[in-house]
């Protein structure tokens, strides 16, 4: 009697175990499958070679700076046989930093942080826009591209909705890139001048940024008027990139 007691006991004690064992390793197994889509997913590169400028208005709020290495990263991240140039849009003139280069390490290094004063305000970014626009060369096989990370306001011939997204060097811009067949793209950031407190100013200069990427075919990039971060930018822009590529190809 005392022994059928003992087999039951230890069929119990067999089936608990076993049990446990099976719990323990369905556990593990969806710790297993949740690490694996948990882990974030890996970024969209481009996928075609570019020709591209990179022009940052000087005057950006200091802010900017902290999105330098994600600017850095998207240079690092273009394949192979692209082309990239590093420009400041200043008072009265365009810094080039580094001009058109193959070598996406040295053109990723050459970015530094803006000088973030209204010493260096220029009135609009359009005119060094015409002129980094005019860096480019004819022929080749890439894409041209430019983009521009301004505030996108043209004060030089006053402030008021009339003039707003219609300014002179604004439409040279936009004919200037038609002309040499490059897409605008376009990153708001507020300047240490009107943008960083005047409501008007930052919508006049999102409507401006908007109507030079539109009329070029690029795109503008801006969440309302604040400024966080550049990634989802970046993420957003390699998108379109890839998109446009594959509509013309």
């Amino acid at each position: 009697m005392e022994g059928a007691k003992e087999q039951i006991v230890g069929r119990k004690a067999f089936l608990v175990l076993a049990a446990l064992i099976l719990s323990v390793a369905a556990s593990l197994s969806g710790l297993a499958s949740l690490k694996v889509s948990d882990r974030p997913a890996e970024k969209a590169r481009v996928e075609a070679p570019l020709n591209l400028a990179i022009l940052i208005q000087d005057d950006l709020v200091s802010r900017v700076g902290s999105e330098l290495e994600a600017t850095r990263d998207f240079i690092r991240s273009l394949p192979d046989g692209s082309r990239v140039m590093v420009a400041y849009v200043r008072a009265g003139s365009l810094q080039v930093r580094q001009g058109f280069t193959d070598d996406l390490e040295k053109a990723a290094k050459a970015l530094r942080l803006p000088v973030g004063s209204t010493s260096a305000s220029p009135y609009n970014p359009y005119v060094e826009v015409v002129e980094a626009l005019r860096s480019f060369e004819d022929g080749g096989g890439n894409r041209n591209a430019l983009l521009l990370i301004s505030d996108g306001l043209d004060t030089s011939r006053g402030f008021d909705s009339d003039s707003a997204g219609n300014t002179i060097d604004l439409l040279r811009a936009v004919k200037e890139a038609q002309k040499r067949n490059v897409a605008i793209y376009s990153f708001y950031a507020p300047t240490v001048g009107l943008t960083s407190w005047n409501r008007t100013a930052i919508s006049y200069g999102q409507s401006s940024l908007n109507r030079l990427s539109n009329e070029t075919g690029g795109r503008a990039f801006f969440q309302g008027s604040s400024f966080v971060t550049f990634d989802s930018y970046f993420d957003r822009l390699r998108s379109v990139l890839n998109d446009q590529y594959a509509r013309a190809y």
